[in-house]
């Protein structure tokens, strides 16, 4: 396409575009994004940007050969599946390194890693902390409350100052068990009380 075609081209489509808040742009990347599904608002931003970078590149290789339309839809879809692709490709190699802070540590049975790193909160400290009359605090008994009994079981064993491995032979539960149990009563659902 010669630099005259393209600058009589260019204010034709840009207007058709990128009228309305690039009103027709959106559409059609809303169109190429609804079959993913379960995008969240700052993804949908993250496209329609990508999708402006396309667009720039498509003005410049379009040939009036096919629509512009189509011709645009193709160069968004092949983009859009690539940039999908690519941080589906991160997310997994993210998740393969996780670990769960509550997981019992193969080589000594009786920690975890959450065990190791430094907090100056303790749930357990705050859930052991009484008032000068000898009662929890108010927020104490709130976090108490919606712990199951066997929860409640294993922070009484836990302020009594039983292990991980005594603890689950008195309670006859597994160790997984114990850490589920473990996992529920330090999520922040639960934890957050005690703030």
């Amino acid at each position: 396409m010669s630099g005259a075609d393209l600058a009589v081209l260019q204010p034709n489509i840009l207007d058709l575009y990128y009228a309305d808040n690039a009103k027709k742009l959106r559409n059609t990347v809303d169109k190429i994004l609804f079959k993913f599904g379960g995008l969240s608002n700052k993804d949908k931003d993250d496209f329609y940007s990508l999708a402006n970078e396309v667009f720039v590149d498509v003005i410049k290789r379009y040939d009036r050969t096919k629509s512009f339309d189509g011709f645009l839809h193709s160069c968004l879809s092949n983009k859009i599946m690539t940039e999908i692709t690519r941080r589906n490709r991160e997310k997994r190699k993210a998740d393969r390194y996780s670990v769960s802070l509550d997981g019992i540590n193969e080589n000594a049975e009786e920690c975890s890693l959450l065990d190791f790193l430094p907090s100056d909160f303790d749930t357990f400290e705050e859930a052991t902390k009484r008032q000068e009359n000898g009662q929890y605090r108010d927020k104490v008994q709130q976090y108490i409350s919606r712990l199951s009994n066997e929860q409640v079981n294993i922070l009484n064993l836990l302020i009594d100052g039983y292990k991980v491995n005594e603890i689950c032979r008195i309670l006859e539960i597994s160790e997984k068990r114990y850490a589920d149990n473990m996992q529920t009563m330090r999520s922040y659902e639960n934890v957050k009380i005690l703030f």
